[in-house]
């Protein structure tokens, strides 16, 4: 077990985590008038009858379900569970646990800091991508009009508490979906890190286990540095500003791309942006290119129109007075913010992408 010291809050990490919310509980769970617990339709039937049966205070917690995806990350659904907090008599001293992914941590977090101003939540991250993404942050929020992410506040939780043995309920997708943000881990921050990575066999959730501590670890380092995205937290969305439009293009077509599988996408594009505008070397790109293909296989993108791309990136949250601002790598395990890119230049970092999987 090992806590990570977040901002104002523990990220605690084991193989089992039940001793220890049974521990935070028993010091904190009278505080709360009453406890909802957020799930939805994989977690409730994968993970939460493990933590029902062993964590005292759940043994009484109202359970609220929604199913899951990221199509369900919406203000509908919102609403829904705003609605049932308050026809159960949820009250500004009551605690919602989010027990899932991404989507239950994000939406879940959002619900909570808004209903009443604000109550109490904790976090409990169920896959990989979660884990070493979400649990470190504070970013909460929801889509809106297929634009990911694009209502949200900054909110920390009471506590995060990842158990690396819910990796075991995952699929392969999106044990690998979550492989992309370790990957991205290494080659922003920690050029080390990325060798260990390479060497690593991301079908063993056992293997993949070990490296969760030290993802966290990274993305927390840089969130303690620019809690509020002003400066190097930036770096955290490599490969995110091509892959989120990717992403959401994709979002309700039979091609729907998991989150990780889309970043994995705008990281080859971005490491040819890196190469060509922030002194990347050929070598590193190539490096880049090849062990993400190796990992994430080969998905057309010749579907995505240029102009559609573009315009659904024009709504990143880092570009200013309408210029496209990227997190771009001058080299592996180093980052450069605010790096200004034309349509010109990601029509080529597609160009480059569809040119390498064939």
């Amino acid at each position: 077990m090992s806590a990570i010291k977040a901002h104002n809050y523990d990220v605690i990490v084991s193989t089992s985590i039940s001793e220890e919310l049974n521990n935070y509980f028993k010091d904190k769970g009278e505080q709360y008038s009453k406890v909802f617990v957020l799930v939805d339709d994989n977690t409730i039937q994968h993970c939460y009858p493990r933590l029902a049966a062993t964590v005292d205070l759940f043994k009484d917690a109202e359970l609220i379900e929604i199913e899951h995806g990221e199509e369900n990350k919406t203000i509908d659904i919102c609403v829904q569970v705003w609605s049932t907090l308050g026809e159960r008599g949820a009250d500004r001293k009551s605690l919602l646990v989010n027990v899932g992914g991404g989507v239950i941590g994000d939406m879940g977090g959002f619900i909570a800091s808004t209903f009443k101003r604000g109550i109490d939540f904790v976090n409990i991250p169920t896959t990989l991508l979660s884990q070493v993404d979400a649990s470190v942050g504070g970013k909460l929020g929801i889509d809106l009009n297929h634009l990911k992410n694009e209502i949200g506040v900054f909110n920390n939780p009471q506590g995060v508490f990842v158990d690396t043995s819910f990796l075991d309920t995952l699929d392969p997708k999106q044990v690998r979906s979550g492989f992309a943000e370790i990957i991205k881990h290494g080659l922003i921050a920690d050029a080390k890190y990325w060798e260990t990575i390479k060497m690593v066999d991301h079908t063993d959730v056992n293997q993949l286990s070990v490296l969760v501590d030290k993802s966290i670890n990274i993305k927390n380092d840089v969130v303690l540095a620019d809690p509020f995205e002003k400066g190097l937290r930036k770096t955290l969305n490599f490969g995110h500003t091509i892959g989120h439009a990717i992403e959401t293009h994709f979002l309700e077509t039979e091609d729907m791309l998991l989150h990780g599988e889309a970043i994995a996408i705008g990281m080859i594009c971005e490491a040819y942006l890196s190469h060509k505008v922030a002194g990347l070397s050929k070598e590193a790109l190539d490096e880049i290119t090849n062990f993400t293909l190796a990992v994430f296989g080969k998905v057309s993108v010749t579907s995505a129109p240029i102009d559609a791309i573009l315009g659904l990136m024009q709504h990143d949250k880092k570009n200013e007075k309408g210029v496209l601002k990227f997190s771009l790598l001058s080299a592996i395990g180093k980052c450069e913010i605010n790096q200004e890119v034309s349509s010109e230049q990601i029509q080529a970092s597609l160009d480059y992408y569809n040119s390498a999987i064939q």
